[in-house]
């Protein structure tokens, strides 16, 4: 049998081109099963090239099971008749269904991006060099599972001068984002626990428990929080709280309740708070207020937080503190899981907290978004909305609340404002459960606002609220 290609026109190595028409012949069934192939020498000969070309162009299919061999009688094609093949240079398209791709509108009033000017590119553009030119061989080593020792001390010093907070970095656990981290409380703490979360609240996180197959339940919040007479009525045995901060509301809860949830969790074995201090840094007036967990004497609270906030969501670094027993735990159980973050971001990381560059840009950032603030509401409230609008704020974080004097629905609002390709996000969105109605409350997230298009939204938002008012 003597086989003949063109090899005219060629690209890429002679093997490789050989390897493929012999194995678009084999699927489409010119060479038939178990037909013997020429050898390597005839075949050379017969084409004009190297039987080291023919050689490592058979020694690629018979890797991939086309073509087989009998000692000392030479190559034979494999039979392949039973198995679907797709042929290689066809366009598949399988029909998966993707999601959808987030609407872009030409003014997002409760986006919760970071404006990309704000990230210091050229500062961590610097230590990444650094890093890469220093750290080579550490960088190819293997993370602990709790993350690299230079990133957790930094925290810890981080925490220590910023929140008050005293923590051995041995309790630092850095994951990529705080989904990944949610993930690994529900192993250490327990999927035969009950889990609540504040109603209102962020559903990404009622999400992810529920396809964790946890037992969760929602609780609803009051002007200062959740209730520890709802805790306990909850049955719950983790509760999943926003005591600084709470999203979407704004609240911050005041002492008496704190220490309130705090006798709630000493109760009863097995209880403890996650706190989630997510946009800590940005409490625009006074000093931060204090953790849960530096006021916690019995090892109740599982601290959270991320650099989502501070630096950009797209860096996907975030950590917890555990309770020491709890930190054994992890090592003792958890130990084999990986740590999800690069050692290339975390060593630059840590040296942009530990050389001072983190403290500074968040005083950058502090001002930045206070002004921001000033301006937006400064916009909102000289406008023509100011008469139909009231803002209610609590001086932290990077949103605030404006609440409309109109009878449409919150989903009229929202509707009519997306066709005019401004994004409005209603509080009523964030409940976990159906049957709260319209609050006329908005969320304005005013991190990435364009200002210089703020004016027209605010007309627009004018103009759909007196046309509501005639229609009623």
């Amino acid at each position: 049998m003597m086989l003949t290609y063109n090899f005219q026109n060629v690209t890429g190595p002679l093997y490789e081109y050989i390897y493929l028409r012999l194995k678009e012949d084999i699927l489409s069934g010119k060479l038939a099963p178990h037909e013997k192939l020429p050898s390597k020498r005839s075949f050379a000969n017969n084409n004009g090239i190297s039987t080291i070309t023919i050689q490592n162009a058979y020694d690629q299919l018979i890797s991939e099971g086309y073509v087989y061999t009998r000692p000392k009688k030479g190559y034979y094609v494999a039979n392949i008749n039973q198995t679907k093949i797709i042929p290689t240079q066809a366009k598949i398209d399988l029909g998966i269904q993707t999601p959808p791709q987030p609407l872009k509108f030409d003014c997002d009033l409760s986006s919760n991006q970071l404006a990309p000017k704000s990230f210091p590119f050229s500062v961590w553009t610097k230590l990444l060099r650094q890093t890469i030119a220093q750290r080579k061989d550490a960088l190819m080593e293997v993370s602990p599972t709790g993350g690299q020792t230079e990133l957790r001390q930094a925290i810890a010093e981080h925490l220590k001068s910023f929140r008050g907070m005293l923590v051995d970095p041995n309790q630092i656990i850095v994951g990529a984002g705080t989904e990944y981290l949610y993930s690994l409380l529900i192993q250490l703490l327990g999927q035969d626990k009950k889990y609540c979360t504040e109603n209102p609240g962020y559903k990404r996180l009622a999400q992810i428990y529920q396809q964790a197959g946890v037992d969760c339940t929602y609780i609803d919040i009051d002007d200062y929080g959740v209730t520890a007479d709802d805790l306990r009525n909850s049955q719950a045995d983790i509760a999943h709280l926003s005591p600084n901060h709470h999203f979407p509301t704004g609240i911050s809860m005041p002492a008496n309740r704190r220490y309130e949830v705090l006798a709630w969790a000493n109760e009863m074995d097995g209880r403890y708070i996650i706190e989630d201090d997510y946009d800590s840094e940005f409490r625009l007036q006074g000093r931060p207020i204090p953790t849960l967990f530096s006021s916690d004497a019995c090892e109740k609270v599982i601290y959270l937080n991320t650099f989502s906030k501070s630096l950009t969501p797209t860096i996907r670094i975030s950590y917890m503190v555990l309770p020491a027993h709890l930190a054994n735990r992890f090592y003792q159980q958890l130990s084999f899981y990986a740590c999800t973050v690069s050692n290339f971001e975390q060593y630059t990381l840590a040296a942009f907290i530990g050389q001072g560059y983190f403290e500074k840009h968040i005083n950058r950032m502090r001002l930045y978004y206070r002004r921001q603030r000033s301006r937006v509401i400064k916009i909102i409230t000289t406008s023509s909305l100011a008469p139909y609008c009231e803002i209610l704020e609590n001086d932290a974080g990077l949103h605030f609340v404006l609440k409309l004097k109109t009878k449409l629905s919150d989903q009229e609002i929202t509707q009519r404002m997306a066709q005019a390709g401004i994004h409005l996000t209603s509080m009523a969105a964030y409940y976990l459960t159906p049957e709260h109605v319209s609050q006329h409350l908005f969320i304005i997230n005013y991190s990435n606002i364009n200002t210089d298009k703020l004016h027209d939204a605010c007309q627009k938002l004018t103009e759909i609220i007196k046309k509501g008012a005639i229609r009623k």
